[in-house]
Protein backbone atom coordinates (compact mmCIF):
# COMPACT_ATOMS: atom_id res chain seq x y z
CA UNK A 1 0.00 0.00 0.00
CA UNK A 2 1.38 3.44 -1.00
CA UNK A 3 0.45 4.32 2.89
CA UNK A 4 0.25 2.85 6.34
CA UNK A 5 -2.72 1.77 7.80
CA UNK A 6 -4.33 1.94 11.08
CA UNK A 7 -7.17 -0.67 11.80
CA UNK A 8 -9.13 -0.32 15.69
CA UNK A 9 -10.53 -3.90 15.98
CA UNK A 10 -13.54 -3.67 18.56
CA UNK A 11 -14.00 -7.14 20.08
CA UNK A 12 -11.99 -10.04 20.63
CA UNK A 13 -14.35 -12.98 19.58
CA UNK A 14 -13.35 -15.57 16.69
CA UNK A 15 -14.41 -12.50 13.95
CA UNK A 16 -12.20 -10.07 15.87
CA UNK A 17 -9.28 -12.18 16.63
CA UNK A 18 -9.83 -13.89 12.91
CA UNK A 19 -9.53 -10.55 11.12
CA UNK A 20 -6.83 -9.29 13.14
CA UNK A 21 -4.22 -12.15 12.54
CA UNK A 22 -4.77 -11.98 8.77
CA UNK A 23 -4.65 -7.49 8.88
CA UNK A 24 -1.49 -7.74 10.38
CA UNK A 25 0.28 -10.48 8.40
CA UNK A 26 -0.75 -8.42 5.37
CA UNK A 27 1.47 -5.68 7.32
CA UNK A 28 -1.01 -3.10 8.54
CA UNK A 29 -1.21 -1.96 12.22
CA UNK A 30 -3.92 -3.22 14.13
CA UNK A 31 -4.90 -2.14 17.55
CA UNK A 32 -7.77 -4.89 19.12
CA UNK A 33 -9.54 -3.76 22.19
CA UNK A 34 -11.93 -6.47 24.69
CA UNK A 35 -14.28 -5.33 26.74
CA UNK A 36 -13.59 -8.65 28.84
CA UNK A 37 -10.29 -8.51 31.30
CA UNK A 38 -9.94 -12.23 30.50
CA UNK A 39 -10.29 -12.16 27.06
CA UNK A 40 -13.30 -14.27 27.41
CA UNK A 41 -10.57 -17.06 27.45
CA UNK A 42 -12.72 -19.69 29.86
CA UNK A 43 -15.78 -18.34 28.21
CA UNK A 44 -18.39 -21.28 26.81
CA UNK A 45 -18.45 -24.92 26.67
CA UNK A 46 -18.00 -26.77 23.58
CA UNK A 47 -18.37 -25.58 19.77
CA UNK A 48 -18.99 -27.32 16.74
CA UNK A 49 -16.94 -26.43 13.80
CA UNK A 50 -18.14 -26.96 10.37
CA UNK A 51 -15.50 -27.23 7.31
CA UNK A 52 -16.15 -23.73 5.90
CA UNK A 53 -15.21 -22.66 9.62
CA UNK A 54 -12.04 -25.04 9.10
CA UNK A 55 -10.83 -23.80 6.26
CA UNK A 56 -10.96 -19.79 7.67
CA UNK A 57 -8.81 -21.25 10.70
CA UNK A 58 -6.15 -22.97 8.28
CA UNK A 59 -5.87 -19.89 6.64
CA UNK A 60 -5.15 -18.01 10.13
CA UNK A 61 -2.24 -20.92 10.30
CA UNK A 62 -3.79 -22.52 13.66
CA UNK A 63 -5.68 -25.66 11.91
CA UNK A 64 -2.68 -28.38 13.31
CA UNK A 65 -3.30 -26.94 16.86
CA UNK A 66 -7.33 -26.88 16.37
CA UNK A 67 -6.94 -30.52 14.50
CA UNK A 68 -4.94 -31.40 17.75
CA UNK A 69 -7.35 -29.65 20.37
CA UNK A 70 -10.74 -30.94 18.38
CA UNK A 71 -12.58 -34.19 17.72
CA UNK A 72 -12.97 -34.49 13.72
CA UNK A 73 -16.14 -36.29 12.05
CA UNK A 74 -17.56 -36.95 9.31
CA UNK A 75 -21.70 -37.35 9.86
CA UNK A 76 -24.57 -36.44 12.08
CA UNK A 77 -27.18 -38.58 13.68
CA UNK A 78 -31.03 -37.63 14.33
CA UNK A 79 -32.72 -40.16 17.31
CA UNK A 80 -35.58 -40.89 18.81
CA UNK A 81 -35.51 -39.73 22.39
CA UNK A 82 -35.03 -43.08 23.38
CA UNK A 83 -32.05 -43.23 21.55
CA UNK A 84 -32.79 -45.10 18.80
CA UNK A 85 -31.19 -43.81 15.25
CA UNK A 86 -33.67 -42.78 12.80
CA UNK A 87 -31.21 -41.24 10.47
CA UNK A 88 -27.71 -40.88 9.92
CA UNK A 89 -26.58 -38.55 7.28
CA UNK A 90 -22.91 -38.08 5.74
CA UNK A 91 -21.33 -34.48 6.59
CA UNK A 92 -20.85 -32.36 3.40
CA UNK A 93 -17.13 -31.37 4.02
CA UNK A 94 -17.90 -27.52 3.08
CA UNK A 95 -14.20 -26.70 3.72
CA UNK A 96 -13.13 -29.26 0.80
CA UNK A 97 -11.73 -32.47 1.05
CA UNK A 98 -8.68 -32.29 2.58
CA UNK A 99 -10.28 -31.51 6.16
CA UNK A 100 -12.87 -32.73 8.15
CA UNK A 101 -16.78 -32.43 8.10
CA UNK A 102 -16.67 -31.42 11.37
CA UNK A 103 -14.43 -30.81 13.97
CA UNK A 104 -15.85 -30.34 18.13
CA UNK A 105 -14.06 -28.92 20.31
CA UNK A 106 -13.91 -26.70 23.56
CA UNK A 107 -14.43 -23.26 23.22
CA UNK A 108 -12.10 -22.08 25.49
CA UNK A 109 -9.38 -24.06 23.63
CA UNK A 110 -10.45 -22.48 20.46
CA UNK A 111 -9.79 -18.90 21.93
CA UNK A 112 -7.01 -19.70 23.67
CA UNK A 113 -5.35 -20.89 20.04
CA UNK A 114 -6.64 -17.52 18.62
CA UNK A 115 -5.29 -15.39 21.20
CA UNK A 116 -2.15 -16.81 20.75
CA UNK A 117 -2.05 -16.12 17.28
CA UNK A 118 -3.14 -12.55 17.72
CA UNK A 119 -0.09 -12.06 19.88
CA UNK A 120 2.54 -13.65 17.74
CA UNK A 121 0.97 -11.34 15.10
CA UNK A 122 2.07 -8.44 16.80
CA UNK A 123 -1.44 -6.46 17.43
CA UNK A 124 -1.88 -4.35 20.18
CA UNK A 125 -4.01 -5.24 22.44
CA UNK A 126 -6.13 -3.88 24.94
CA UNK A 127 -8.33 -5.76 27.63
CA UNK A 128 -10.78 -4.36 29.46
CA UNK A 129 -11.25 -1.23 27.35
CA UNK A 130 -14.33 -0.33 25.13
CA UNK A 131 -14.44 2.31 22.47
CA UNK A 132 -16.95 5.74 24.20
CA UNK A 133 -16.20 8.33 21.24
CA UNK A 134 -16.35 7.41 17.36
CA UNK A 135 -15.72 10.57 15.49
CA UNK A 136 -15.69 10.24 11.65
CA UNK A 137 -14.54 12.28 8.77
CA UNK A 138 -13.88 10.88 5.15
CA UNK A 139 -10.76 10.07 5.87
CA UNK A 140 -11.07 8.10 9.06
CA UNK A 141 -12.21 7.85 12.47
CA UNK A 142 -10.90 9.15 15.81
CA UNK A 143 -11.92 7.18 18.68
CA UNK A 144 -11.59 7.85 22.70
CA UNK A 145 -10.88 4.86 24.38
CA UNK A 146 -12.29 4.16 27.44
CA UNK A 147 -8.82 4.28 29.03
CA UNK A 148 -8.84 7.84 28.57
CA UNK A 149 -6.32 7.30 25.32
CA UNK A 150 -7.16 8.96 21.78
CA UNK A 151 -5.88 7.89 17.94
CA UNK A 152 -7.17 7.97 15.07
CA UNK A 153 -7.30 5.30 12.54
CA UNK A 154 -8.15 4.44 8.93
CA UNK A 155 -11.05 2.53 9.49
CA UNK A 156 -12.84 0.61 12.57
CA UNK A 157 -13.50 -3.17 12.62
CA UNK A 158 -17.04 -3.65 15.04
CA UNK A 159 -16.34 -7.37 16.41
CA UNK A 160 -18.32 -7.11 19.50
CA UNK A 161 -21.05 -9.02 19.59
CA UNK A 162 -24.67 -9.73 18.98
CA UNK A 163 -25.26 -6.58 21.31
CA UNK A 164 -23.17 -4.71 19.73
CA UNK A 165 -22.44 -1.16 21.03
CA UNK A 166 -20.71 -0.24 18.15
CA UNK A 167 -24.05 -1.02 15.47
CA UNK A 168 -25.95 1.43 17.40
CA UNK A 169 -23.22 3.84 17.75
CA UNK A 170 -22.68 4.56 13.50
CA UNK A 171 -27.09 4.49 13.46
CA UNK A 172 -27.95 1.01 12.41
CA UNK A 173 -30.77 0.11 14.53
CA UNK A 174 -31.41 -3.30 14.08
CA UNK A 175 -31.60 -5.41 16.92
CA UNK A 176 -31.18 -9.28 17.70
CA UNK A 177 -34.71 -11.01 18.13
CA UNK A 178 -35.46 -13.65 20.38
CA UNK A 179 -36.67 -17.17 18.17
CA UNK A 180 -38.53 -18.15 21.04
CA UNK A 181 -36.10 -21.43 21.94
CA UNK A 182 -33.26 -21.26 24.71
CA UNK A 183 -30.24 -23.93 24.97
CA UNK A 184 -28.98 -25.47 28.17
CA UNK A 185 -25.32 -26.50 27.31
CA UNK A 186 -23.14 -28.24 29.62
CA UNK A 187 -19.31 -29.55 28.58
CA UNK A 188 -19.30 -33.20 30.38
CA UNK A 189 -16.90 -36.47 30.06
CA UNK A 190 -17.01 -38.00 26.77
CA UNK A 191 -18.86 -41.78 26.70
CA UNK A 192 -17.03 -44.06 24.72
CA UNK A 193 -19.76 -44.68 22.04
CA UNK A 194 -20.10 -40.98 21.24
CA UNK A 195 -18.05 -40.33 17.54
CA UNK A 196 -20.53 -38.03 16.26
CA UNK A 197 -23.11 -35.57 16.81
CA UNK A 198 -26.76 -37.09 17.54
CA UNK A 199 -29.68 -34.87 17.37
CA UNK A 200 -32.89 -35.81 19.17
CA UNK A 201 -36.03 -34.27 17.89
CA UNK A 202 -39.14 -34.56 20.54
CA UNK A 203 -39.31 -35.34 24.07
CA UNK A 204 -40.24 -32.91 26.57
CA UNK A 205 -37.44 -30.71 24.98
CA UNK A 206 -37.56 -29.52 21.43
CA UNK A 207 -33.70 -30.62 20.33
CA UNK A 208 -31.31 -32.62 22.52
CA UNK A 209 -27.91 -33.10 21.38
CA UNK A 210 -24.37 -33.92 22.02
CA UNK A 211 -20.90 -32.90 20.32
CA UNK A 212 -17.52 -34.79 21.08
CA UNK A 213 -14.91 -32.42 21.88
CA UNK A 214 -12.16 -33.92 22.47
CA UNK A 215 -10.56 -37.70 23.12
CA UNK A 216 -12.05 -37.11 26.50
CA UNK A 217 -15.19 -34.36 26.45
CA UNK A 218 -18.14 -33.52 24.47
CA UNK A 219 -20.53 -30.90 25.17
CA UNK A 220 -24.26 -31.24 25.56
CA UNK A 221 -27.22 -29.29 24.97
CA UNK A 222 -31.05 -29.67 25.28
CA UNK A 223 -33.14 -27.00 23.79
CA UNK A 224 -36.37 -25.73 24.84
CA UNK A 225 -38.71 -22.89 24.71
CA UNK A 226 -37.45 -19.89 26.18
CA UNK A 227 -38.29 -18.64 29.80
CA UNK A 228 -37.89 -15.47 31.30
CA UNK A 229 -34.42 -15.61 32.92
CA UNK A 230 -35.12 -13.91 36.08
CA UNK A 231 -37.70 -16.58 36.69
CA UNK A 232 -34.36 -19.24 36.99
CA UNK A 233 -32.71 -19.09 39.91
CA UNK A 234 -29.07 -19.78 38.86
CA UNK A 235 -28.15 -22.08 41.58
CA UNK A 236 -31.10 -24.59 39.75
CA UNK A 237 -28.94 -24.23 36.29
CA UNK A 238 -28.26 -28.24 36.96
CA UNK A 239 -31.38 -29.58 38.04
CA UNK A 240 -33.46 -27.94 35.30
CA UNK A 241 -30.88 -29.68 32.32
CA UNK A 242 -30.81 -32.82 34.20
CA UNK A 243 -34.63 -32.64 34.39
CA UNK A 244 -34.94 -32.12 30.90
CA UNK A 245 -32.01 -34.67 29.77
CA UNK A 246 -33.24 -37.51 31.86
CA UNK A 247 -35.74 -37.97 29.74
CA UNK A 248 -34.09 -39.43 26.85
CA UNK A 249 -32.14 -42.64 26.43
CA UNK A 250 -28.73 -43.85 24.64
CA UNK A 251 -26.09 -42.50 25.13
CA UNK A 252 -27.82 -39.97 27.43
CA UNK A 253 -28.19 -41.83 31.24
CA UNK A 254 -24.59 -41.18 31.49
CA UNK A 255 -24.10 -37.79 30.08
CA UNK A 256 -26.58 -36.65 32.56
CA UNK A 257 -24.80 -38.40 35.57
CA UNK A 258 -22.48 -35.60 35.24
CA UNK A 259 -25.50 -32.43 34.81
CA UNK A 260 -24.65 -31.69 39.10
CA UNK A 261 -22.17 -28.21 39.30
CA UNK A 262 -24.87 -25.53 38.63
CA UNK A 263 -21.71 -22.73 37.94
CA UNK A 264 -20.99 -25.08 35.04
CA UNK A 265 -23.99 -25.25 33.08
CA UNK A 266 -24.87 -22.61 30.18
CA UNK A 267 -28.66 -21.08 29.79
CA UNK A 268 -29.14 -19.14 26.81
CA UNK A 269 -31.84 -17.57 24.07
CA UNK A 270 -31.67 -18.34 20.96
CA UNK A 271 -31.64 -15.43 18.89
CA UNK A 272 -31.51 -13.59 14.75
CA UNK A 273 -30.11 -11.40 13.32
CA UNK A 274 -29.62 -9.74 10.21
CA UNK A 275 -28.60 -6.44 9.51
CA UNK A 276 -29.69 -5.40 5.70
CA UNK A 277 -28.61 -2.98 3.28
CA UNK A 278 -25.14 -2.32 4.78
CA UNK A 279 -22.72 -3.34 7.61
CA UNK A 280 -20.85 -0.29 7.36
CA UNK A 281 -21.35 3.58 8.04
CA UNK A 282 -18.85 5.62 6.71
CA UNK A 283 -15.30 4.03 7.96
CA UNK A 284 -16.56 1.75 10.61
CA UNK A 285 -17.70 -1.60 9.47
CA UNK A 286 -19.49 -4.57 11.28
CA UNK A 287 -18.22 -7.98 11.29
CA UNK A 288 -19.61 -11.31 12.83
CA UNK A 289 -22.65 -11.54 14.98
CA UNK A 290 -22.72 -7.65 15.50
CA UNK A 291 -23.98 -8.31 11.33
CA UNK A 292 -26.01 -11.12 11.88
CA UNK A 293 -26.91 -14.15 14.25
CA UNK A 294 -28.55 -17.39 13.26
CA UNK A 295 -29.93 -20.06 15.93
CA UNK A 296 -27.10 -22.63 16.27
CA UNK A 297 -29.19 -25.34 14.36
CA UNK A 298 -26.91 -25.41 11.52
CA UNK A 299 -23.90 -24.93 13.70
CA UNK A 300 -22.65 -22.10 11.01
CA UNK A 301 -22.29 -18.70 14.05
CA UNK A 302 -18.87 -19.42 14.44
CA UNK A 303 -18.05 -20.15 10.65
CA UNK A 304 -20.18 -16.89 9.08
CA UNK A 305 -18.14 -14.85 11.61
CA UNK A 306 -15.20 -16.33 10.99
CA UNK A 307 -15.66 -16.33 6.61
CA UNK A 308 -16.20 -12.41 7.33
CA UNK A 309 -13.15 -12.17 8.64
CA UNK A 310 -11.58 -13.39 5.66
CA UNK A 311 -13.54 -12.08 3.02
CA UNK A 312 -12.77 -8.38 4.70
CA UNK A 313 -9.66 -8.95 5.18
CA UNK A 314 -9.15 -10.27 1.69
CA UNK A 315 -10.44 -6.76 -0.04
CA UNK A 316 -8.84 -4.56 2.37
CA UNK A 317 -5.50 -6.15 1.76
CA UNK A 318 -5.67 -5.77 -2.06
CA UNK A 319 -6.20 -2.64 -2.29
CA UNK A 320 -5.09 0.76 -1.66
CA UNK A 321 -8.63 2.21 -1.77
CA UNK A 322 -10.72 1.96 1.95
CA UNK A 323 -13.88 3.79 0.35
CA UNK A 324 -17.67 3.40 0.77
CA UNK A 325 -18.00 0.96 -2.28
CA UNK A 326 -15.45 -1.41 -1.10
CA UNK A 327 -17.10 -1.75 2.33
CA UNK A 328 -20.42 -1.95 0.48
CA UNK A 329 -19.02 -4.52 -1.78
CA UNK A 330 -18.06 -6.59 1.09
CA UNK A 331 -21.56 -6.64 2.39
CA UNK A 332 -22.92 -7.63 -0.90
CA UNK A 333 -20.51 -10.31 -1.16
CA UNK A 334 -21.36 -11.63 2.39
CA UNK A 335 -25.03 -10.73 2.24
CA UNK A 336 -25.96 -13.55 -0.71
CA UNK A 337 -24.24 -16.21 2.08
CA UNK A 338 -25.45 -15.03 5.42
CA UNK A 339 -29.13 -14.98 4.20
CA UNK A 340 -30.12 -18.43 3.43
CA UNK A 341 -27.65 -19.45 6.05
CA UNK A 342 -29.98 -17.31 9.01
CA UNK A 343 -33.15 -18.25 7.19
CA UNK A 344 -32.55 -21.69 7.25
CA UNK A 345 -31.33 -22.04 10.55
CA UNK A 346 -34.49 -20.12 11.92
CA UNK A 347 -37.11 -22.38 9.78
CA UNK A 348 -35.96 -25.54 11.22
CA UNK A 349 -36.08 -23.67 14.87
CA UNK A 350 -39.18 -23.04 13.96
CA UNK A 351 -39.73 -26.42 12.40
CA UNK A 352 -39.85 -27.60 15.95
CA UNK A 353 -41.44 -24.98 18.12
CA UNK A 354 -44.31 -26.18 15.46
CA UNK A 355 -44.02 -29.68 16.37
CA UNK A 356 -43.99 -30.30 11.98
CA UNK A 357 -43.75 -34.02 12.34
CA UNK A 358 -43.19 -34.11 8.83
CA UNK A 359 -40.71 -30.88 8.76
CA UNK A 360 -37.66 -31.90 6.01
CA UNK A 361 -34.74 -31.12 8.67
CA UNK A 362 -31.96 -33.14 6.98
CA UNK A 363 -33.00 -32.18 3.96
CA UNK A 364 -32.90 -28.10 4.60
CA UNK A 365 -29.51 -29.31 6.26
CA UNK A 366 -28.17 -30.71 3.57
CA UNK A 367 -29.26 -28.19 0.75
CA UNK A 368 -27.61 -25.67 2.68
CA UNK A 369 -24.51 -27.15 3.43
CA UNK A 370 -24.01 -27.50 0.01
CA UNK A 371 -24.32 -23.98 -0.49
CA UNK A 372 -21.68 -23.39 1.71
CA UNK A 373 -19.42 -25.65 -0.27
CA UNK A 374 -17.70 -22.98 -1.94
CA UNK A 375 -16.36 -19.48 -0.70
CA UNK A 376 -17.73 -16.54 -3.03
Amino acid sequence: MSTPRTVLVIGGGAAGNAVTILLRRAGIAVDLIEAKDDWNAAAGSGITLQGNALRVLRELGVWQQVEASGFGFGSVGITAPDGTVLHEQDDLRTGGDDLPATVGMQRPQLQQILIDAVRAGGATVRLGTTAEVLEQDPDGVSVRLSDGSERRYDLVIAADGLGSATRAAIGITAKPEPTGMAIWRIAAPRPAGVVRTDLAYGGPAYIAGYCPTSDATIYAYVVEANRDRASIPPETYADEMRRLASAYGGHWPEITTHITDPAKVNYTWFDRLLVEGSWHRGRVVLVGDAAHCCPPTLAQGAALSLEDAWVLAQMLTGTDTWDDALLQAYYERRIARVRPVVEASVQIGQWQLDRVRDADVPGLMARTMTMLRNLP
